[in-house]
């Protein structure tokens, strides 16, 4: 069985209900999976039954003892991080890349005919209803942590499913429902799973273990454009679609398969399920940082929806503004990848006002004076950099936020579902301040936005302002507002 330090025993129950249960904890070292506080969940039962319970468990101690893997390293931490990296990708890296789907859509029949609102929408919707979703799900598989695998299986089947039948429509409606409701209620099932394992596997290194598994999405975002405009080109929609279900199958299907958690499961009788204590809502720190956040995101997406546009309004080509937004993602991955490295051993609020300051000024010195293909470039990557960089504080401000008393992954749900609202705000906002009717004004370096852009870079650098003045706030809250 290996040495005995390295087995962890469940102790027997001693004289009260309250020393069973902190004994059932103790056994499977919970402290270590903050994420997780219903993975194991062990009735306590009355002081009468003890006597009769003990000699069993003894018993069932020296037969079931259980050792746990190493978490934040080990070769099945990093396995798990690996397929928690891909199914990160499957999930959110075709939506971070349905600008390539809406000018298709938008230039070719059957749904040339429709609004562009109509087509965005379809992005939209599944992008809001992923983060949106999670914090949902997430309460739901932490108080029945047995359905995690089949939940996960069904989620996928309905991504794949949803993709296939979209294949079929022939009205933006139908889009809407399939690509959009559909493909985003299954991301936010098969991504709330991975979320909460991925809370038992890392603790100490949770920032830059989480950063590298966001960075599925930004390699995916930086990837799937190039893939999806070469197979709409040569296949058209259908076809890309029906394929694009398959290469999400099979990749998807070996990592649900291979995902496991590090604690076990105990199946809980209905009667022991514990509610999901939401409390935290109401906490300074959970308030300042959320607003931060809605904030930071307003300003973030309307730039990674409409970089392709504003390429292609300096007169570049469609490919130009293709490869803005590939390397927008790219920089977006890189910038997490560094901040969550630095938000393990650094202050995650220090990084929140250097992330939201940068992307202010690259908005008002770079795209506001950037008439130049060089200057988009330059802009895409640093803002990107920085900007998409920002949510790399997720992890370490969950656990700040949770103390001892909440499930991280619950408010790390909680600031995707803000995240949420901020997608679908952000594009508004930004769709009614473009004025794609504004005069070109001659490409001078001493001439500020331009192109129907003005009032969006303006927007852009005042909310990344904003942003900046809320982690400021956040700072004050966490050093001064006691947690309650």
């Amino acid at each position: 069985m290996g040495k005995s330090e390295d087995i962890e025993l469940q102790q027997p129950p001693r004289q009260t209900a309250d020393a069973a249960c902190d004994a059932t904890s103790d056994c499977l070292d919970l402290k270590e999976a903050p994420f997780s506080k219903n993975t194991l969940d062990v009735s306590c039962v009355n002081a009468a039954d003890l006597d009769i319970q003990e000699r069993s468990l003894e018993s069932q101690n020296r037969e079931s003892a259980v050792a746990l893997p190493p978490a934040d390293g080990g070769v099945q931490a990093w396995s798990f991080l690996a397929f928690a990296f891909i199914l990160e990708g499957i999930t959110w890296g075709l939506i971070f890349s349905y600008g390539i789907f809406q000018d298709y859509y938008t230039h070719n029949p059957p749904f040339n005919t429709s609004s562009e609102t109509a087509i965005a929408a379809v992005g939209t919707v599944s992008l809001a209803l992923q983060y949106m979703g999670l914090i949902f799900m997430v309460t739901i598989l932490e108080r029945w942590p047995h359905i995690r695998k089949g939940v996960m299986w069904a989620s996928l089947a309905l991504c794949c499913g949803s993709l296939v039948v979209a294949s079929f429509a022939t009205k933006v409606a139908h889009l809407i429902i399939t690509q959009g409701i559909l493909f985003g209620l299954g991301g936010a099932a098969l991504y709330a799973a991975v979320l909460i394992l991925f809370s038992e596997w890392f603790v100490r290194r949770r920032s830059l273990a989480g950063s590298i598994m966001f960075g599925g999405s930004g390699l995916g975002g930086a990837i799937f454009p190039i893939l999806l405009n070469i197979l709409l080109q040569k296949m058209g929609w259908r076809w890309t679609l029906r394929i694009w279900a398959l290469g999400t199958a099979i990749p998807g299907g070996i990592a649900v398969w291979c995902v496991k958690g590090r604690i076990p499961i105990v199946k809980n009788q209905p009667s022991q399920v514990k509610p999901v204590s939401l409390s935290f809502l109401r906490a300074p720190l959970f308030i300042a940082i959320s607003a931060t956040l809605f904030i930071q995101a307003i300003a973030y997406f309307p730039v990674s929806l409409y970089m392709p546009t504003y390429t292609t309004a300096l007169g570049f080509s469609i490919v130009d503004g293709t490869l803005s937004l590939t390397v927008f993602n790219l920089a977006s991955t890189t910038g997490q990848l560094i901040f969550g490295h630095i938000c393990d051993r650094a202050p995650y609020i220090r990084v929140m006002v250097f992330s939201a300051a940068g992307s202010a000024l690259s908005a008002y010195l770079l795209w506001g004076f950037g008439h130049s293909l060089s200057l988009v470039f330059l802009f895409v990557i640093i803002f990107g950099g920085l900007g998409g960089g920002f949510f790399a504080i997720g992890p370490a401000a969950s656990t700040d936020v949770a103390g001892t008393e909440h499930s991280n992954s619950v408010i790390f749900g909680a600031f995707l579902l803000v995240k949420g609202f901020a997608v679908i705000l952000g594009p508004i906002l930004a769709t009614r301040l473009h004025d794609p009717h504004a005069l070109i004004i001659p490409g001078s370096a001493r001439n500020f936005g331009g192109y129907g852009f003005t009032t969006v870079t303006l927007f852009v650098g005042g909310m990344m302002v904003a942003a900046t003045a809320g982690s400021i706030v956040s700072m004050g809250v966490r050093r001064w507002v006691p947690k309650t």
